[in-house]
């Protein structure tokens, strides 16, 4: 995907240039499957640009969806992108560590595509740190903030590249939490899988057949959009 100043979707438009995170291809799949259904309260944890406010309060028809940014230019560039939205009215947002976020109510669904190359050599640009890196959230705060601001019975989508994610399931599990959906993400078949999209909850029964489901973004040429993802992404992409 190009690193543009802007990404004009099907409803909304999103301007990046003050953000360190771009709109990416991965966030795009985490926002269009992630399971927001029947959800009066999402939180966004890190809204970065807002993409994943605003596809979420595309898919929702009605939910309030509270975001959360710690860095200022981000914040700042995500309330114009919603405020030129027309979904404005559904999605509030939060100058704040999610550490320090306080509601007065909780959430039926977070989602969130967190900081994550922990095992990784850290950028000099800070924005970048804190964008690309667990730096200023770690695993055990992001699960302490979820537990906290979840409701016992909701459920959080997340998206990690493949080790960081088996470190987290390992982390969540040891918490309480059950993996109850999981999609892995290949450039194309042939290819290494490097990214995991993954939902969690704390009831085991709900787990059902969308543990192990896989995608691929384009077809073996690596050039034509594989149809899997095109119906995935056909209510926000122009190109579909």
């Amino acid at each position: 995907m190009a690193r543009n100043s802007h990404f004009k979707f099907k409803q909304f438009t999103v301007q990046q240039d003050q953000c360190a995170m771009k709109v990416c291809t991965d966030a795009c799949v985490l926002g269009a499957w992630a399971d927001v259904r029947d959800a009066d309260h999402i939180l966004d944890i890190g809204a970065g640009t807002g993409l994943l406010s605003l596809m979420v309060a595309q898919r929702n028809s009605y939910g309030i969806i509270d975001a959360v940014e710690i860095d200022a230019e981000a914040f700042y560039q995500s309330g114009e992108n919603v405020e030129k939205s027309p979904f404005y009215d559904r999605i509030r947002l939060f100058h704040s560590a999610v550490q320090e976020f306080e509601s007065d109510h909780r959430y039926d669904v977070i989602i969130t595509n967190p900081p994550f190359f922990q095992s990784d050599l850290l950028s000099p640009i800070d924005k970048k740190n804190i964008a690309h890196h667990a730096k200023s959230l770690d695993f055990e705060e992001l699960l302490q903030s979820i537990i906290r601001l979840l409701k016992p019975e909701g459920k959080f989508n997340i998206l990690f590249p493949l080790d960081e994610g088996n470190r987290f399931v390992e982390k969540a599990e040891k918490a309480g939490w059950f993996l109850t959906r999981k999609l892995t993400l290949f450039h194309h078949e042939g290819k290494k899988a490097f990214r995991q999209l993954m939902t969690f909850q704390r009831d085991k029964v709900l787990q059902n057949l969308e543990v192990n489901q896989v995608m691929y973004i384009y077809e073996p040429d690596g050039v034509t959009y594989h149809q899997a993802f095109k119906d995935l992404l056909k209510d926000f992409y122009l190109i579909f």
